[in-house]
This record gives C-alpha cells, sequence and structure tokens, in this order.
C-alpha cells in the first residue's frame, strides 16, 4: 500500500517538514534508501546518510537539527525509533494472514482448534491440545498432549512445546525453542547421578516473544513462569522453577540458573549469567558477560550491574581503570623492591 508523508505524520503524531503529498510504500534502512522508501534517523552516528540516502521521506527526532540540505521530506516526531516501530506493526498488521489446515499435519482427534488458524504441513497436535482462535502454526512444529496456545499466537518451524505446558495470547515462539524440556534435576550417588523426575510445567503468559532456539525448562514441581510482554533473544536458557517478571528483556546467550526470580522491567545484555536461587529485583539492568553469583546486590532492584562477579557500574569502571594500571604499577613496586633491597645491603 502506499502512504502519503502526511498520512504517516497523522498516524506518529509528527510534523511533516517538505512535501505533505510525498509518497511511500516500502522501508529501507537509510544508508540504503530508494524512491518511495521510508527510512527513520534515530542515532547519530548514522547522521551523514540523511544528507545523500535516496529514501522520499525521513522520520527524525523533533529535536534534529541538520548541517547541511537534506534532500528527502522530513517527519519530526518525538522518537524516531518508537514510531518506525510502530509504522512496521502497522504495515505487518495488513498482511494477508494464511488460514486452513493442511492435509499433511497430524491433528489428534480429541485436540480442539480455534477459528481462522493455519496449521502447517507435518505440524504435530497431541491429545487434548487447545489451540485458540487466530494461530499459526509453521510447518515441523509439535504441540504435546494437554498442552495450551492462546489467540493470535505464532508458531514457527521446528518449535517444540511439550505435554501440559501453556502459552498465552499473542505470543511469537520462533523455530527451534524448546518449551517444556525437562530441568536439569540429578542426585548423585555413589553409582553416579539418578534423574530426578520434572513433574511440573512452564506457563508463558500473553504478549511473550521467544527467540529461535531458545530453552524454557519445566519445572520439578508447580511452573516455571514467563510473565505477560517478556522478550527472549535467540540462545537463551531459562532453567526449572524460574519466573521472569513481566516486560523483562533478555540478550542472546542469557542464562538463568534454576530458582531464580526475575523482577519486571529488568534488561539482561548479552551471555549474562545468573546463579541460581537468586532473586533479582525490578528494573535491574545488567551488562554484556556479567555474572551474579550471591548476595544481596540485585535484589533491592533499580541497579546497573557489570562484570563479575557483577558490581555496581561505577565500581566495575574504577575496578577497569586499575586493573589497566596494574603494569606500571607492578614495574614500580618491582623498582621500589630493588631500592629496599638496595639500602638494607647498605646498612
Amino acid at each position: 500500500m502506499v502512504f502519503t508523508a502526511q498520512q504517516i505524520a497523522d498516524y506518529t503524531g509528527g510534523t511533516v517538514e517538505g512535501d505533505c503529498n510525498a509518497t511511500i510504500g516500502t522501508f529501507a534502512k537509510i544508508e540504503e534508501g530508494v524512491e518511495g522508501a521510508l527510512s527513520f534517523l534515530a542515532n547519530p552516528q548514522y547522521e551523514d546518510y540523511i544528507y545523500e540516502t535516496k529514501s522520499t521521506v525521513v522520520l527524525v527526532n523533533k529535536d534534529f537539527q541538520p548541517s547541511r540540505k537534506v534532500k528527502a521530506t522530513l517527519i519530526r516526531v518525538e522518537n524516531a525509533y518508537e514510531s518506525v516501530a510502530k509504522l512496521l506493526q502497522l504495515y505487518q498488521s495488513m498482511q494477508q494472514k494464511r488460514v486452513g489446515i493442511d492435509s499433511l499435519a497430524f491433528i489428534d482427534k480429541t485436540a480442539k482448534i480455534g477459528k481462522d488458524c493455519y496449521i502447517g504441513p507435518f505440524v504435530a497436535i497431541g491429545e487434548n491440545v487447545e489451540i485458540g482462535d487466530g494461530v499459526v502454526i509453521h510447518p515441523h512444529a509439535t504441540i504435546g498432549p494437554n498442552a495450551k496456545v492462546g489467540n493470535n499466537t505464532e508458531i514457527y518451524s521446528n518449535a517444540v512445546i511439550y505435554h501440559d505446558c501453556k502459552v498465552g495470547n499473542n505470543c511469537i515462539l520462533h523455530a527451534g525453542c524448546v518449551i517444556g524440556a525437562d530441568g536439569f534435576g540429578f542426585a548423585p550417588t555413589s553409582e553416579g547421578y539418578d534423574k530426578i523426575p520434572q513433574i511440573g510445567i512452564v506457563t508463558i503468559e500473553d504478549n511473550v516473544e521467544i527467540g529461535a532456539n531458545t530453552c524454557v525448562d519445566r519445572s520439578t514441581m508447580g511452573s516455571t513462569i514467563i510473565r505477560k510482554g517478556v522478550k527472549l533473544d535467540n540462545l537463551v536458557q531459562i532453567a526449572h522453577n524460574v519466573e521472569v517478571g513481566q516486560n523483562t528483556v533478555m540478550s542472546a546467550q542469557v542464562g538463568v540458573a534454576g530458582s531464580s526470580k526475575v523482577g519486571e522491567w529488568c534488561v539482561f545484555a548479552g551471555q549474562v549469567g545468573i546463579a541460581g536461587h537468586l532473586k533479582v529485583g525490578d528494573h535491574t539492568t545488567i551488562g554484556a558477560q556479567a555474572g551474579l553469583a550471591g548476595g544481596n546486590l540485585a535484589k533491592k532492584g533499580g541497579a546497573t550491574l557489570m562484570g563479575y562477579p557483577a558490581v555496581e557500574h561505577k565500581k566495575f569502571a574504577r575496578n577497569m581503570a586499575a586493573l589497566n594500571s596494574l603494569p606500571e604499577l607492578l614495574k614500580e613496586v618491582a623498582a621500589l623492591k630493588k631500592k629496599v633491597e638496595q639500602l638494607t645491603v647498605e646498612s
């Protein structure tokens, strides 16, 4: 579909600077702009591209001040990044949705399938499964017995939902993710390790997105819980009996060990590790590759932590500055030691 700059401005609450009737029908990165495309500028390091881009319309923040002439029509908004996300959501919602059940799908006769669903070839749906309305299940996905999937959820190829697990409304499960595999529970014996049966489930609330090859393990008893609005990147590991608070986001390769409780609106950067049985308070931010091993530092929430073991970010910066000075400090200590030895000999 084609939209004018004015229509986009009206939708995003912005103002047009240039041709109100300029039309766009696609999106493009600002450095790869083409005629008829909409781009955006949110990060100042990409500013040089706005003067050369061939995109017809560019979304910018209201406070953007160009240093030279811009050829494209500008739409000034409060937050360009949020506005383009809103437009992309609109664009996606306008795409025609597939419906129907492929003849090569297997659906147990006891399963209940909602209205306007799409179930692709080689999907396997087990006994007593409940699928809500408008659900899209791509080829080769598997949904185990007694599992429940809410309305308008999309499940991509090779994703697996184990038996008895629950997935809410408006969720996205990307390819290869596994919901409800056994938690890592073993009791050491003189002969090796005895498996501890994992008889709980996983509960995923509404509006959750889970990335490709991410695993959320079922609980030993009760439920592992992913609260509403959580976003998990690819290759994230959520262990048994963990609870992740609403609207928390985790980047790739984050690992949360068993029985830890993560609060609301937390941000974990890539490769963060959380030890077991810990509590992380609301609005905690943890930097990339940090490891939270214990203590009370994260409990109260609102902290920004970095490093291993994780410490408050200002302390981490001081520690790193000291570490970078260590070679020179060692040389000074060695020189002082030599002088002390000489003074001792002379005396």
